[in-house]
């Protein structure tokens, strides 16, 4: 049976021309690669011993202490976040205090004893940006309550 749009199987190939380029032809058969020998006075001269005499050495273990992350500059992260979502119904506190605990953070993590000066520096940032629209919205809503007080309605 033969296909309408498949290779005729029945009438044999043409053969594919010989290329000539830089790799082998594929017939050609893999050589093995020839034996390594070191270079001079690589090695030491006698048989290597693992220890010398005795036991054999512990390794040795190495700590690092990891660097404290400030608590302040946590704390101001933590209320420049509070200040964003939550800052227009606590008056723009959070936002204050996030611009102090900034501040403070960034102090201490100054000489690089401690880490968080990222996190400083996004309180600081977020407390700033902020702080000017919740003190407005204070002010605004402290005014509009004295007025309203102070202004008899008909």
């Amino acid at each position: 049976m033969t296909y309408p749009h498949g290779p005729d199987r029945t009438r044999p190939q043409p053969a594919l021309p010989a290329v000539a380029g830089p790799y082998p032809p594929v017939s050609a058969v893999p050589q093995p690669y020839p034996p390594l020998s070191a270079p001079p006075g690589a090695y030491p001269p006698g048989p290597v011993m693992p220890y010398q005499a005795g036991y054999p050495q512990a390794p040795q273990r190495v700590t690092v202490q990891p660097s404290l992350t400030s608590g302040t500059a946590t704390a101001s992260l933590v209320l420049g976040i509070l200040g964003v979502l939550g800052g227009w119904c606590l008056f723009g506190l959070p936002c204050i205090l996030a611009v102090i605990l900034g501040h403070l953070a960034m102090r201490e993590t100054r000489d690089g004893t401690r880490s968080g000066h990222g996190m400083a520096v996004a309180g600081l940032v977020l407390g700033y940006v902020f702080v000017g629209p919740m003190i407005l919205f204070t002010v605004m809503v402290f005014f509009g309550s004295v007025l309203s007080a102070a202004t008899p309605t008909p």
